[in-house]
């Protein structure tokens, strides 16, 4: 299920086990030592790799770890941590960020008593208001937490407070794209110009002369920042910028530059977009839309995957075997462990369903599929589905009165944000999520909700508001459920023109059998265990999902159908 490339040393960590302490300069599988047995089957969210440490996050919120310790087996360590949003690991610290927005660290700069046992640094923040944590970055000694109310707290090597330490940097964007910096300047890595190289920037200071366009991302090194910019009216309309010292060869062209200028290379074509940049310590990644992978910088251990150990001043494009999933290279990420290692990556977003949640947001809006009502603070009224807040919120009768009660507290903006956040499952706002969290359930994906509504026995038919009819059998479906599963349905229920009857009939080319199993996939996108498969019920599927104009996902349906046919042929 996941599949993660892996180049550069294998000593820190020793992640490879057949080939230890080697240079590995050629993209190679890595593997997770008894994959289908534990959490490390779960498809994989996030990587993050530091001097000491790389941390492994999985999708379903749980996160194992690599060590730099003098054990042969090198056997991974469970992160005894849950609902892990977010990892990040610096050159001596780890920090966690949870889906409740509390952060978890470890270092000796960050627990000197016990640097290895992890502890919840976001309590430490005097105001206790402001203890809910958006988003966490780690620098080479220091840890960044930037808070639900904006603010920005440091936590690490110069008594909890980052800046004017000239072994860390750090750069903070504003909502109107106004970059500072601050921290040391070591090579003008800053992009404050030539005057202020080397010197310690004790306040937020503003970047001056930053290139016009739109900064999508920005990230800093020991002697280089690298700048990815956005502009609609140019050509590649994403280019790439950088600034500091030619040590090491991390800026990508042949001269020192200590304001922000452009990186300019044949690879970078007009029709190629960068999706994704990396920036280690000495050497960078640049992922392109046409599936390229370019590299340039440090390579004395290989990381720059290019079959052998010499810098490269300028990108260069390496070469991949082939992937699995190559159907959609925006699913893949680029990571520059921080000295020695490189990382591409597979990581879709995730839903079983294709689009389902942001379907959901959609139909959120449909107001004549809305049957209960929500009144704010200043009297303004919401509409929603009761058929998914019902199965969105805990199993009791009474979160939907405790849904309004916050909802009467709560401004017409603030509680759009908490819909949101219920119907797609994912943290818009952490300090609203705070208030939230109790009602909802926020372990729960779509896929699992929707499949309860249809194997809860006790389930009130008359919520069931659209009726198929086969012979003499009726199935009974909510619409919304059909809309977010078949373009069909999706067209006739949301166009203007709807036809207003609630059967459909024309179904007699699938067997029962082939109809059970569209009902079950519709609402599980599973098939059940006991169904036996025939070459017969494979080929009605394949009518039926040209009939259904079924939204497929991968791996379809198809698919898993001729494996579990293919199975059942080999048990016989």
């Amino acid at each position: 299920m996941n599949e993660i490339l892996f180049f550069g040393s294998n000593k820190n960590p020793k992640l490879i086990k057949n080939k230890p302490n080697e240079k590995i300069t050629k993209p190679i599988q890595f593997k997770f030592e008894n994959e289908n047995e534990n959490e490390n089957e779960k498809q994989i969210k996030q990587i993050s790799s530091g001097h000491f440490a790389t941390i492994f996050l999985f999708e379903n919120g749980k996160a194992i770890e690599y060590l730099n310790e003098n054990d042969s087996n090198q056997n991974p360590s469970k992160i005894q941590i849950e609902n892990i949003q977010k990892v990040t690991v610096g050159v001596q610290n780890e920090a966690i960020l949870t889906i409740e927005g509390n952060v978890f660290a470890k270092g000796k700069d960050i627990n000197p008593k016990n640097p290895n046992q992890f502890i919840n640094i976001s309590s430490l923040i005097e105001d206790t208001n402001d203890r809910i944590i958006q988003d966490i970055v780690s620098g080479a000694y220091s840890i960044y937490l930037l808070t639900s109310n904006q603010n920005v707290y440091g936590i690490g090597s110069n008594d909890f407070s980052e800046l004017g330490n000239c072994s860390t940097s750090v750069f903070l964007l504003n909502s109107n794209q106004e970059l500072f910096g601050c921290g040391g300047n070591l090579k003008g890595r800053l992009g404050l110009g030539e005057l202020k190289i080397e010197k310690n920037i004790e306040e937020l200071t503003k970047i001056q002369n930053i290139p016009k366009g739109k900064i999508i991302d920005i990230q800093i090194a020991n002697y280089h920042s690298i700048m990815l910019i956005e502009n609609e009216n140019q050509n590649p309309k994403r280019k790439l910028y950088s600034c500091g010292d030619l040590h090491w060869n991390g800026l990508g062209k042949n001269n020192d530059t200590y304001e922000f200028t452009e990186i300019k290379s044949s690879l970078f074509e007009n029709d190629d977009n960068i999706l994704e940049i990396s920036v280690g310590y000495k050497h960078n990644l640049i992922l392109t839309s046409k599936g390229k992978l370019i590299t340039f910088g440090y390579n004395a251990y290989g990381q720059l995957g290019t079959g052998n150990i010499k810098d490269k001043l300028i990108p260069i494009q390496i070469k991949l075997p082939k992937l699995r999933f190559n159907e959609d290279i925006s699913n893949y990420h680029v990571l520059c462990g921080d000295f020695y290692n490189s990382f591409l990556y597979y990581s879709p977003f995730l839903s079983s369903f294709s689009n389902l949640e942001e379907d959901l947001i959609k139909l959120f809006e449909r107001k004549e599929f809305c049957d209960i009502s929500f009144k704010t603070e200043n009297g303004e009224i919401i509409e929603a589905h009761k058929l998914i807040l019902k199965y969105r919120l805990n199993q009791n009768q009474n979160q939907i009165e405790k849904l309004k009660e916050i909802i009467s507290n709560k401004s017409i903006k603030e509680s759009n944000q908490i819909f949101e956040m219920i119907y797609s499952n994912k943290i818009i706002n952490p300090k609203l999520y705070y208030e939230i969290k109790e009602i909802i359930n926020s372990n729960e994906k779509i896929e699992e909700t929707i499949k309860r509504i249809y194997l809860n026995e006790n389930e009130n038919e008359n919520e069931k508001d659209f009726i198929i009819e086969r012979k003499e059998k009726q199935y009974k479906f909510p619409k919304l459920i059909l809309i977010m599963r078949s373009e069909l349905y999706r067209g006739m229920f949301l166009s203007v023109t709807e036809d207003k009857s609630n059967k459909v009939t024309d179904y007699s080319e699938l067997s029962n059998k082939s109809f059970q199993i569209f009902e079950y996939w519709i609402y599980s996108n599973q098939i059940k265990d006991e169904i036996q498969i025939t070459k017969e019920i494979i080929d009605e599927i394949e009518i039926g999902i040209d009939y259904f104009q079924l939204n497929q996902t991968n791996p379809n349906l198809i698919d898993l159908l001729i494996n579990k046919f293919n199975n059942q042929k080999r048990k016989k």
